[in-house]
């Protein structure tokens, strides 16, 4: 017969072995597991999320020259850009409504940052295609930054006649550009930004030109309304210009937002509708009423579906 006195100091030790190893390997547990749980949850609610600036111009082109706006991730931007003749032209060509050329375009969002795009010009019967990356995004919140920087460079190609055969070779068909977006939007109301950019073309038209140019892209944009607002594009040339002849591209214009699409209509004395043609070859004086009037039709396209999708 079993005595249970004779065993209760056993029993009591064995109990004693036993919590003290649950209580080890419990803490254990706690330290390595569900703490650190906890805590990286506490984190996470507390983590404030970025805030980036948005809207800062409605279309990712400020009339003639890129903007510092993209568009999103997986988004295809349709893009027709037409300008007829110049008002000095008069009554027989309809003050230059008779006339027209146009480019079309499409540009596609492969991130939120980066942009690819390609077109074609009536003007010098031009191809061109480009490349934009956002460097950095301006942003309200989490370590503020007050700007956006932007890198575009860009290709073009002309497949119109070269009257010398002894030129018409590929290369002398080229041209090519780069260009640094430094912007801000200041408030929900104004929005400024200066371009620096390069143009190489392989072939000019005179021996006097230089095939190298440098102009400083100025681009602003006020909003009037919640869809329409009062656009600058200019862009001063620095180095390259022919001597003593002082024109640059200067176009002023409205934006006006229709659900999806971006109308912009606006006067220029720029024909040329990529930063190779407008940048090296406006030739028109805003002085001797050499203008026109253009306009630009953006419609975009969800054509990948990405929950990062944003502008």
């Amino acid at each position: 017969m079993i005595s249970y006195p004779k065993m209760l100091p056993g029993l009591i030790l064995l109990l004693l072995c036993y919590c003290f190893t649950q209580a080890q390997t419990d803490t254990n547990f706690l330290d390595v597991n569900t703490d650190t749980d906890l805590q990286s949850l506490l984190e996470d609610d507390e983590k404030p999320v970025k805030e980036y600036v948005k809207n800062a111009f409605k279309s990712s082109r400020v009339i003639n020259g890129h903007s510092m706006e993209f568009i999103g991730s997986g988004v295809l931007d349709f893009r027709i850009l037409h300008r007829f003749g110049t008002f000095k032209s008069g009554y027989r060509e309809l003050f230059g409504l008779d006339q027209a050329s146009m480019r079309m375009g499409f540009d596609l969002g492969i991130t939120k940052n980066f942009t690819l795009g390609i077109g074609r010009s009536t003007f010098n019967k031009e191809l061109d295609g480009f490349m934009k990356w956002r460097i950095i995004h301006q942003r309200k919140n989490v370590q503020p930054i007050p700007f956006s920087l932007v890198w575009v460079s860009g290709i073009t190609m002309t497949t119109g006649k070269i009257p010398e055969a002894k030129l018409n070779i590929l290369t002398n068909r080229l041209g090519f550009y780069n260009q640094l977006i430094l912007g801000r939007k200041f408030g929900e109301s104004f929005t400024l930004q200066l371009s620096p950019t390069h143009v190489h073309r392989n072939l000019v038209e005179f021996n006097t030109d230089k095939n190298d140019m440098i102009a400083l892209g100025i681009g602003s944009r006020i909003k009037l309304t919640n869809r329409s607002a009062f656009i600058i594009d200019a862009f001063p040339i620095l180095y390259g210009d022919r001597k003593n002849y002082n024109v640059f591209p200067l176009s002023l214009g409205f934006d006006i937002e229709t659900g999806g699409h971006v109308f912009q209509l606006h006067i220029s004395n720029a024909k040329g509708m990529n930063e190779k043609a407008f940048i090296t070859e406006t030739v028109q004086r805003w002085d001797k009423g050499e203008i026109q009037l253009g306009f630009n039709l953006s419609r975009v396209f969800t054509v990948v579906k990405n929950k990062a999708t944003s502008w």
